[in-house]
């Protein structure tokens, strides 16, 4: 049975890093002791090492030890055995190239299928969808695939935002894009506020957290699904 959390970001504002997930990393994890930390979108460029580190010390909270994937001499075994996962966000192009070209992405998918628990955070979250192409990072590298998880059949485009009411705004916006993304595929979208994740358990997927996520169907206006509700789209 799947047992999956996709976030829309690690930190809130004028928070500590993983504070406000801590509580539900703690249920996600119950009665595990040690994760496998997925670092490949290194956010700012950062190392594996850095960014395990910081992981580290975030889980460490809640008791959990965290080892880097990339410290295994043989990753897709480390997947196999894992008991849990954690994926940071980052740069989505740079976490779907590693994890296509090391042939883990349907690894992880049928691992974490099987009820392996998993938690995303940004990027982390984005390769729970069906493709990465929601994303709203730069394409500084180019994966093989935009193919991810596919743990639910729909994409997140994380950090969702809208124009601030009453301050003047010209440029483009996040429904904009996904709008763009509706020409040429019909996969829903679920524009993923700040304080709030997806909760996979088994065939169940619902919006948890504090904020009310934007869902976008193709040839549908987008509408509002508050948090606690059931996602059936």
């Amino acid at each position: 049975m799947k047992n999956v959390v996709l976030a829309s970001t690690s930190t809130l504002y004028g928070e500590k890093y993983l504070q406000y997930l801590l509580p539900v990393m703690q249920e996600l994890f119950a009665g595990i002791d040690e994760i496998v930390f997925i670092p490949y979108a290194r956010p700012g460029g950062i190392s594996h090492d850095e960014y395990t580190a910081r992981a580290a010390a975030g889980l460490a909270n809640i008791g959990i030890r965290v080892k880097g994937l990339h410290t295994f001499a043989d990753p897709a075994q480390a997947i196999r055995e894992a008991k849990g996962f954690f994926t940071g966000g980052g740069n989505t192009f740079v976490l779907v190239k590693q994890l296509h070209e090391l042939k883990l992405m349907d690894l992880l998918s049928e691992v974490v299928a099987k009820g392996t628990p998993y938690i995303g955070a940004s990027a982390g979250s984005n390769i729970g969808g069906v493709n990465m192409q929601t994303t709203n990072d730069m394409p500084i590298v180019y994966p093989p695939s935009f193919q991810t998880m596919g743990l639910m059949p729909y994409n997140i485009n994380p950090h969702y935002q809208e124009p601030i009411p009453g301050v003047p705004h010209m440029g483009e916006t996040r429904e904009t894009r996904i709008l763009e993304f509706h020409t040429q595929q019909a996969i829903p979208v679920i524009g993923l506020r700040e304080g709030s994740w997806i909760r996979i358990k088994g065939d169940e997927i619902r919006l948890q957290g504090s904020m009310p996520a934007k869902i976008f169907e193709q040839g549908k206006t987008p509408y509002e699904l508050p948090a606690g509700a059931d996602i059936k789209i």
